[in-house]
């Protein structure tokens, strides 16, 4: 028995001994070190919806949009033809159908009207230009607004990039169509730079750099003021929350905010008053027998509800995960930072009326929330704020202006937890992501993962290979009526509408239009 207790306690201090030395090897890790491997992770996660991309084809209304442009182009083979013809098309929808006069231009220039293989670059494109936006602003928003050293930002930059891009709402709408992607994620991409660059222009002191990111924020605002009402009403309160700051804080330096501000919201107006949004309501009306949308006041009450409704389903396992990897880092930039933080209410109360007012444009002209498309704009300025809010609240606790007894025992006591785990919690809460993310029972869970198993099982090759062949027979000009087979096989995250049976499908005609076909159907 004493042989067999002995070697029980030579086994339990070897344990110990192992455990301490790999808790010391882990709490080594610098954060640069870290920041690596989440940007590597992010990069790996995002590779299978990129590599899916070379299955990618035209879709939806891209036909609609694109017919006019696509004519031209094949007539013509003249870039600049095609451009004019986009601008006029853009015209006609501003006055008979909708404000949206950016978008209109862009959404009529989709590549594949040029030339249809080319729909690769549509998820290079929309991956490319949301993750580089995003990734500026909340690096600078964590650097210069927070606080934070350049490498802790970077680490929960890249984090959240890959935890948006596995639970996002509609990948399909998001990466993959051309139309919805550039209509609200490109719009998005480009709020986040020039909000960017209006909040730099407040806090800098380089006045000749000042005046070039106050041109290209101006820019920008036109671009912006062009594109979806969601990101307009954004941009306007965001913009305007910075002028008045500026206004308050550095008054020296209002021009350089107050130029993109005018110009973006004198856009905005031009997209809001279009006569084509009357026109298209009257008609919808006329055709539906009744009023769309909420009123106003309506519209705002159920913003809240929505935003409320929304955050609970958004914060799913793996975000929570995600977010106690990063309580120790969040806790440490709160610790570091020279900032102040006064009003830790009032920051999460502005943050939640931010996310809540994105859910009203829809609500207010269409009596509905939880368009997908929409969705992937809002979720991403939902979790950016709950990053940003969550730092915020611990920049209050450890801040010495303020000895109140609220904040003394749990707050204090829960940071010193956290600063005592080290690099300890972020490794192993990070650890279960990565089990849950691959391990998943469903593999249609994670973007990522059904992007490869799609990739692995042939599922993309199959649809692609559909896909050409039904190309083929459009563009065949022996034939006038084409019936199409229906697909074998898609990849889960191509959830677009198919062709229907019947001729007089809204899709049906938009194809047949496209190719100068009598009609389209799918047997």
């Amino acid at each position: 028995m004493n042989r067999i207790r002995k070697n029980y306690q030579n086994a339990v201090a070897i344990v110990k001994k192992c455990e301490i030395r790999l808790f010391e090897a882990l709490n080594r890790i610098s954060v640069k070190r870290m920041t690596i491997y989440a940007a590597i992770l992010f990069v790996i996660s995002v590779t299978p919806l990129l590599l899916l991309g070379r299955y990618n084809v035209m879709c939806i209304d891209d036909y609609d949009y694109g017919r006019r442009i696509h004519d031209v182009w094949i007539s013509t083979g003249s870039p600049w033809l095609a451009v004019k013809a986009a601008v006029g098309q853009m015209t006609e929808l501003y006055m008979h159908q909708q404000g949206t006069y950016v978008s209109c231009i862009l959404m009529g220039l989709c590549p594949m009207n040029f030339r249809y293989e080319t729909a690769f670059l549509v998820p290079v494109l929309m991956v490319g230009m949301f993750s580089m936006a995003t990734f500026i602003l909340g690096r600078h928003v964590l650097v210069r607004w927070l606080g934070s050293d350049k490498h802790q930002a970077s680490l929960v930059m890249f984090l959240l990039l890959f935890m948006y891009y596995q639970v996002m709402e509609a990948p399909f709408e998001g990466v993959y169509w051309y139309n919805g992607a550039v209509h609200y994620i490109l719009m998005e991409s480009v709020l986040f730079l020039v909000v960017t660059l209006v909040s730099e222009n407040a806090l800098t002191r380089r006045k000749k750099a000042a005046a070039f990111w106050c041109f290209l924020a101006c820019v920008g605002g036109v671009f912006v003021g062009g594109g979806n009402l969601v990101t307009g009403l954004q941009a306007e309160i965001v913009l305007f929350f910075l002028l008045l700051y500026t206004y308050v804080m550095h008054r020296e330096k209002i021009l350089y905010v107050l130029f993109p501000f005018l110009t973006f919201t004198s856009g905005f107006l031009c997209n809001v008053l279009a006569p084509g949004n009357t026109v298209k309501t009257k008609t919808l009306e006329a055709g539906l027998d009744m009023k769309l949308g909420y009123s106003f006041i309506p519209a705002v009450c159920l913003s809240f509800y929505y935003a409320a409704v929304f955050i609970i389903e958004w914060t799913n396992v793996l975000v929570i995960l995600v977010w106690l990897a990063l309580l120790p880092i969040f806790r440490r930039i709160g610790k570091q930072s020279d900032r102040n933080f006064e009003h830790p209410v009032w920051i999460s109360v502005g943050a939640f009326c931010l996310v809540s007012a994105m859910f009203t444009p829809t609500l207010f002209a269409l009596g509905e929330a939880g368009l997908a498309r929409v969705d992937n704009i809002i979720q991403m300025v939902y979790y950016l704020s709950l990053f940003f809010v969550t730092i915020y609240w611990f920049g209050w606790i450890c801040s010495d202006s303020d000895k109140s007894e609220l904040k003394q025992p749990a707050g204090k006591q829960f940071g010193i937890f956290l600063e005592s785990t080290g690099n300890i919690m972020t490794v192993m809460c990070m650890l279960l992501v990565l089990v849950i993310w691959i391990l998943t029972a469903n593999k249609n869970t994670y973007t990522g993962i059904s992007a490869l198993r799609s990739l692995i099982k042939g599922d993309a090759g199959i649809y692609y290979t559909e896909a050409m062949e039904r190309h083929e027979l459009y563009v065949d000009k022996t034939l006038s009526d084409v019936i199409v087979e229906p697909f074998s096989a898609k990849p889960a995250l191509f959830d677009f509408e198919d062709l229907s049976e019947e001729e007089g499908n809204w899709l049906n005609q938009a194809v047949a239009a496209y190719y100068h076909k009598s009609s389209v159907k799918r047997r």
